[in-house]
């Protein structure tokens, strides 16, 4: 594949993928689609990592990634740097949904508000009895687990193109010595 177009589709993805996480993490602040008070969802939620990290962080990296795909040397320099910090945002990311996963959601049982499924070790996952535990919000362990596992592999996604972004120069003519064949 041209490097130039190779460029272009790992920037657009991780564009694609980086607005993924950010509606996810959103729809995790609403469970049930009602607003729920920061001491009623879980710390996995409030720390923001589809937003932040798999959104944000990775949404700078594709924006260049794709202006470096015209060829200009200023930004395909900015664009190796982007990666990488891209990819410590699609690692925060994949850690923070794994523990999101490992713990479970923070819900309501007999009006009291705690990790009700935190003691069966992600057992819950392939348990749906204990899905019932949880009163308040209303379905909210299919919720958290469709969205968390999305995150995790829209993170893995990331992780996986910021890498060929960065390989890429190695492998590929594209890097700072093939810079000059790229521009017109």
């Amino acid at each position: 594949m041209n490097p130039r177009k190779c460029a272009s589709w790992v920037g657009l993805s991780l564009i694609s993928l980086s607005l993924v996480c950010i509606v996810a993490n959103a729809l995790l602040l609403v469970p049930d689609g009602k607003t729920w008070s920061s001491d009623q969802l879980s710390l996995q939620v409030l720390l923001m990592p589809g937003f932040i990290g798999g959104g944000l962080m990775v949404l700078c990296p594709g924006i260049t990634v794709v202006l470096a795909a015209g060829g200009h040397p200023k930004w395909i320099l900015r664009s190796f740097s982007f990666s990488a910090l891209g990819m410590l945002g699609a690692i925060y990311c994949l850690f923070v949904s794994a523990a999101g996963l490992r713990m479970g959601p923070k819900c309501s049982k007999n009006a009291k508000w705690a990790y009700h499924l935190q003691e069966s070790s992600g057992a819950y996952l392939s348990n749906h009895e204990y899905w019932n535990l949880c009163e308040k919000p209303p379905n909210v362990v299919p919720w958290n687990v469709t969205l968390f596992s999305l995150l995790m592999v829209a993170s893995c996604l990331e992780i996986l193109l910021c890498s060929i972004h960065l390989v890429n120069p190695i492998i590929l003519p594209f890097g700072c010595g093939g810079c000059h064949k790229y521009t017109s």
